[in-house]
């Protein structure tokens, strides 16, 4: 018998790219390769594998160096000849397809952001009969990321990423639903519902329904217990998905929005199409209609123009506002984009850190404040993994890799992959720790 080809695939960015990675793990596996995802060190040199397909970002600057990085550490290998073959596919390959392979010759072939057939076809000369939204998990099978549009239409002044998605594009409901029946069987639980775009989910295609249709309808399918949604447009924002979050129990009180600035001098610049003003009245819309949601945004340090002035007004919006999740990154200049064809990047590197971290020392004080208020409280926790001296899991206002965590102290009847009702007994900044709770309900 002929042995099965091993091939690696890494993955870099985003969870859209993870889904990305994982239907091509699945065309890979259904048409007999051998197939891992992000293997240890330990584990490329024990067994290492005869191709690797990188799966690259090219969002900001730190994200396009890492990939780089990348690539050169498996192209070396590719010299040295442990690799038969080396591909790279994703955002950075997509946007710089003309640039890249001249300068990295050893890459064999260089795809698009979702060339996954292609791949396919020229590793086996086959194309897999696979449906074209399954996929092979590589988070814990307890959760996924639902990945539900692609591209954006929104075109902010500093983002690269509709040059390198396209439009905006949302798939169609009924395959959405084929999916998550698809892994419920599978035993996901929890759905992470992605897109760059969630506000303009449905716009594009006659009589599909909107944002808040579709979650109504993925709430409905038994056994999914948690819906969570990430990456919200301020403008034009869905409010009717609003009430399906309030009134659907497995719908977590959680929205990923993000805001980018609170000065509307910025807001205009950027191209966001709102005002502060809109934006307040936004956020107390969300709050008043979803009591004790969890509201996660991004805002942006450092965007040219940006004054003393204008930082201080986005300090005081934070401060106001208290968002219980918030992250923040400095301005780097995207060629091609608005910004960098009309602005000047105009404020010092160090000017940009010092306010980035001037704002999450802000936010790591108001983080705290939301995490003391929590303990005491009994939570449902999804328990997600175990370590040495506690259990982690999440609440529905975590979702995984970016929120905090709860750490839950060692006791018999917790097991990874199911809910339990925790007690917290002590607030960190950026993580809760309890025991199981007693009560019984």
């Amino acid at each position: 018998m002929a042995r099965r080809r091993k091939v690696d695939v890494i993955t870099l960015g985003c969870s859209k790219n993870l889904v990305d990675s994982e239907r091509l793990l699945k065309m890979l596996h259904d048409v007999g390769m051998q197939v891992r995802h992000d293997p240890s060190p330990e584990d490329e040199d024990s067994s290492p594998a005869d191709i690797v397909i990188i799966n690259t970002c090219g969002f900001i600057g730190d994200a396009k160096e890492e990939s780089v990085n990348t690539i050169l550490r498996y192209a070396r290998k590719r010299t040295e000849g442990t690799l038969s073959r080396l591909y790279v596919m994703g955002c950075l390959s997509q946007r710089y397809q003309k640039e890249l392979p001249a300068e990295i010759p050893e890459v064999d072939k260089w795809y698009g952001k979702t060339d996954w057939s292609g791949i396919v076809r020229d590793l086996t000369r086959e194309f897999p009969a696979t449906a074209s939204y399954d996929r092979l998990i590589t988070t814990p099978r307890h959760h996924a990321y639902l990945k539900i549009s692609e591209g954006c239409n929104r075109f902010c002044a500093f983002c690269a990423i509709p040059l390198i998605t396209g439009r905006h594009h949302s798939r169609p409901a009924g395959e959405i639903i084929d999916e998550v029946k698809m892994l419920v069987d599978r035993g996901v639980k929890e759905f992470n519902v992605i897109a760059q775009d969630l506000s303009s989910y449905g716009t594009d295609i006659k009589g599909n329904g909107g944002l808040a249709s579709l979650v109504a309808s993925i709430s409905e399918v038994p056994g999914v217990e948690w819906i969570r949604l990430h990456y919200a447009y301020p403008a034009q924002f869905p409010m009717d998905v609003l009430s399906v979050m309030a009134e659907r129990q497995n719908v977590c009180k959680y929205i990923d929005i993000a805001l980018q600035h609170a000065s509307d001098k910025m807001l205009s610049a950027m191209r966001r199409n709102i005002t502060r003003d809109r934006t307040e009245r936004l956020l107390s819309d969300i709050r008043s209609t979803v009591p004790d949601i969890h509201i996660r945004t991004t805002m942006m340090t450092g965007f040219p123009g940006e004054t003393d002035k204008d930082f201080k007004e986005l300090m005081e919006f934070v401060g106001q506002q208290k968002f219980e999740r918030l992250g923040a990154f400095a301005y780097s200049e995207e060629e091609d984009t608005f910004a960098a064809k009309n602005y000047s990047d105009s404020v010092p590197e160090h000017l940009k850190r010092e306010r980035l971290d001037l704002l999450m020392a802000l936010q790591e004080e108001i983080s705290m404040n939301h995490q003391t208020e929590k303990v005491g409280r009994i939570l449902k926790v999804m328990v997600d993994r175990e370590e040495e001296d506690y259990f982690i899991g999440r609440t529905q206002w975590d979702s995984p890799e970016v929120d905090p965590e709860v750490l839950i102290r060692k006791s018999a009847g917790l097991t990874p992959g199911h809910f339990a009702e925790v007690k917290i007994t002590e607030a960190l900044p950026f993580e809760l720790i309890g025991e199981k709770s007693d009560r019984n309900d």
